[in-house]
């Protein structure tokens, strides 16, 4: 017995042994590791930090909430006049007349303040004869355009009513790239439809607004795109954040088809807030230039001028006595930022100047010869001087077709005369039309001087029938040119 029982007591402490060093050799090896993977693991966190989420996840149910009422639908009736037949008048002696045809066509708007003011694109009321908006209560209200503006594709609008339900603005400049957005509107004439998505670019350049025929004014596209599903009948409708707060104004799809095929776009509310303002107090949106051409910068450029850096505008060219030239900026600068604000490319840098007025005063960060340097300018208007233009005088230049610019003392002295305005561009408008070329400088209106643009829109704006204009270019050659106003 003592010869088998301790061979027995060994080979289990052996066993004990082997089974305890396994244990610890497990541990060691798997899991002190996995213990170790798990602690240096950053704890999870919900993607959205906004108020309006619940377990991490968007609350859309409070910002359609805050939009859904303020979002109205928009009916437009518009007459269709057929011209005559030429060919049947010259081979038959008559010409057949039609009817004139009502069109029918519908948007959406929102609603901007309790007293009845709505933001809608311009392309939904653009000759409309009629203007009817239907509020989410159903009720029915006759509408009045108070301005538009076709370069930003923006309108505003008025109906007759109090304590209306309104939506407050955002802030365009604040929204980044996968934030959450609704897009609220009456698509096919269903009335308050919402849909969910994300914000997926900014600062686009569509090339779908047309730069003003009359004054040859650019249109300004900087986009917002979204993947948010918007159709016909969108177009003038909310784009809000999860906070029910206006971001954009619904504008655009990207379509083979005319529906929406996953890319929409809208107008900043930056933006679209100057442009209310603009209209509301003048009649008429006052446009703000920095007097530069530009570019943005590709790599065969940025080859041409070494740098590595691809963001930024570069300034390719600067207008005599414009804001630039005043305050020091020249060919060859990159624009890096309009205040605090980065500027990627041309887009972004039209966005940020279309929110200012002329007068107003900016701060520019441009890079020259690898260096940064702030420059502070005043912006200036389409004529050349820090002024606000009313909307007579918009009205009257808009009807010339016309750039104009004034001239200094010296330029004055070098073409012998004592006043004088040059047309310096010319676009389609009487001018044009009456054989005026570049150049020409108008030194006298029905006889009397003028010595300044506002003193040409003044002139014109007082004259009802026949207009003389006396003149030379800068060749020395006399001119006459007449119209009717």
């Amino acid at each position: 017995m003592k010869k088998i029982i301790k061979p027995t007591l060994a080979l289990i402490s052996l066993l004990t042994l082997s089974g305890f060093l396994s244990v610890v050799i497990y541990k060691s090896l798997f899991q002190e590791e996995k213990i170790k993977y798990i602690e240096s693991t950053p704890p999870i966190k919900p993607l959205l930090t906004s108020s309006n989420t619940i377990n991490g996840f968007a609350n859309f149910e409070y910002a359609a909430e805050m939009s859904i009422n303020s979002v109205v639908h928009i009916k437009t009736k518009t007459e269709v006049r057929h011209q005559s037949d030429p060919l049947l008048e010259f081979f038959y002696g008559r010409s057949q007349h039609y009817a004139p045809r009502a069109v029918q066509s519908s948007g959406s708007g929102v609603l901007i303040s309790n007293d009845g003011y709505i933001v809608t694109n311009n392309h939904v009321i653009d000759g409309a004869n009629n203007i009817e908006v239907i509020l989410n209560n159903k009720k029915t209200y006759n509408a009045e355009i108070i301005g538009s503006d076709p370069n930003t594709d923006i309108a505003l609008l008025k109906i007759e009513s109090t304590d209306l339900p309104y939506i407050e603005y955002g802030n365009s400049n604040d929204i980044k790239i996968g934030e959450w957005v609704l897009a609220v509107g009456n698509p096919f004439n269903l009335n308050s439809t919402v849909t969910a998505g994300i914000i997926s670019a900014k600062g686009r350049d569509i090339n779908i607004l047309k730069n003003d025929p009359y004054t040859g004014i650019s249109a300004i596209e900087s986009f917002i795109q979204t993947d948010a599903a918007v159709n016909p009948g969108n177009s003038g409708g909310a784009l809000v954040n999860t906070n029910g707060e206006l971001i954009g104004i619904n504008t655009a799809i990207q379509s083979n088809t005319g529906s929406y095929t996953g890319y929409s776009f809208a107008v900043p509310v930056n933006i679209v807030k100057k442009v209310v303002r603009d209209l509301k107090e003048f009649g008429t949106v006052q446009r703000a230039f920095i007097g530069v051409s530009i570019a943005n910068i590709d790599e065969d450029l940025a080859k041409k001028i070494d740098i590595s850096d691809l963001s930024g505008v570069y300034v390719n060219g600067v207008t005599k006595n414009g804001s630039a030239a005043k305050a020091g900026i020249k060919n060859g600068d990159i624009i890096k930022r309009i205040g605090n604000k980065q500027i990627s490319d041309v887009p972004e840098l039209q966005e940020q100047i279309g929110q200012f007025r002329p007068g107003d005063k900016i701060s520019i960060v441009l890079l020259r010869d690898n260096e940064e340097l702030e420059i502070d300018l005043t912006l200036k208007n389409f004529n050349g001087d820090e002024e606000i233009i009313n909307n007579s005088e918009n009205e009257i230049i808009k009807k010339l077709g016309v750039q104009l610019v004034e001239l200094s003392q010296k330029e004055l002295k070098n073409l012998n005369i004592t006043n004088g305005v040059k047309v310096n561009q010319l676009y389609n408008g009487k001018l044009r039309s009456i054989g005026i070329n570049e150049g020409f400088i108008i030194t006298k209106i029905n006889h009397e001087k003028v010595n300044s643009i506002k003193e040409i829109s003044s002139a014109l704006s007082n004259i009802k029938g026949g207009v003389l204009l006396e003149g030379q270019y800068e060749n020395g050659k006399k001119e006459y040119y007449g119209f009717g106003l």
